[in-house]
């Protein structure tokens, strides 16, 4: 049986770690590449009284891709009393598990911070003539 050098166990370890940072960088880029399908779905995502997606209103918070590519979600609503309070997260849900590579979706509605206008891209207060 061959013996192992300490030079033979050194050049396996950072053959290991070089694997390792492939890995890691192709998931990154993988992840990147998924959020980007995601937030390009969410775009396409209304609420019946805005003509604004709900992206670029800034009702979407955090976008988490789980390393099973599970989806997790926090979003808010423009306020507790909206009338799509029970249709919109689980739309947001349905629509994003369309998107080729999403395993499942999970929204929660959070309420802080709170939402206020000044949240929406400029694109989106351009639109609704709100400048903030």
């Amino acid at each position: 049986m061959a013996e192992v050098t300490a030079e033979t166990a050194q050049r396996a370890a950072a053959l290991l770690e070089v694997d390792e940072h492939a890995a890691e960088k192709a998931r990154l880029a993988e992840v990147q590449a998924l959020g980007e399908k995601i937030i390009e779905q969410l775009k396409t995502v209304y609420d019946p009284e805005i003509p604004t997606n709900i992206y670029d209103m800034g009702l979407i918070y955090r976008v988490d891709v789980e390393d099973d590519n599970t989806v997790k979600i926090e979003m808010t609503l423009t306020s507790p009393h909206c009338p799509v309070a029970e249709t919109l997260p689980p739309e947001v849900e349905r629509k994003v598990e369309t998107v080729e590579g999403v395993k499942a979706c999970e929204v929660q509605v959070v309420w802080d911070p709170p939402w206020n206008p000044s949240m929406m891209t400029e694109e989106a207060q351009l639109e609704l003539g709100m400048i903030y």
